[in-house]
């Protein structure tokens, strides 16, 4: 007689292999033109999605908001790092010091980024409403 742990084994191996690799039928319908229904989809008012052409002014603003999110993200990592660092200093009083230095150097930068973003902003701001009114 075999052991029924390993039978059970086996049988949740093959039912997670027959779950996890379903065989599922797609069918596409009239791929001749697929270009059209992508923009019209892209198009669609739920979507919000514009098929024109994007100004340059539109680029720049997308890669400053992604390199802001980026410098968030990094803010972010920084803090908690140096909260660990504090909270695992152990009564070891450099680490302390290492760490509100590290936080002190993140809130600084914080503050320097933001400032950056509000003057770029308004730069911006000043100089799309000058072009376009003048």
């Amino acid at each position: 007689m075999k052991n029924s742990k390993t039978e059970k084994f086996k049988y949740l191996i093959i039912f997670i292999i027959l779950f996890l690799f379903q065989i599922s039928f797609v069918y596409a319908d009239n791929l001749n033109n697929w270009q059209e229904n992508l923009e019209d989809t892209a198009g669609f008012e739920g979507a919000g999605y514009k098929t024109e052409d994007v100004s340059f002014e539109v680029y720049v603003g997308v890669i400053t908001r992604t390199a802001l999110s980026l410098l968030g993200i990094v803010f972010i990592l920084l803090m908690v790092y140096g909260g660990y660092l504090w909270m695992t200093d152990r009564g070891n009083n450099d680490q302390v010091d290492k760490a509100k230095k590290l936080i002190t150097a993140a809130v600084i930068g914080l503050i320097i980024v933001v400032g950056a973003y509000v003057i770029s902003y308004f730069v911006v701001e000043k100089l799309t409403t000058g072009t376009l009114s003048g």
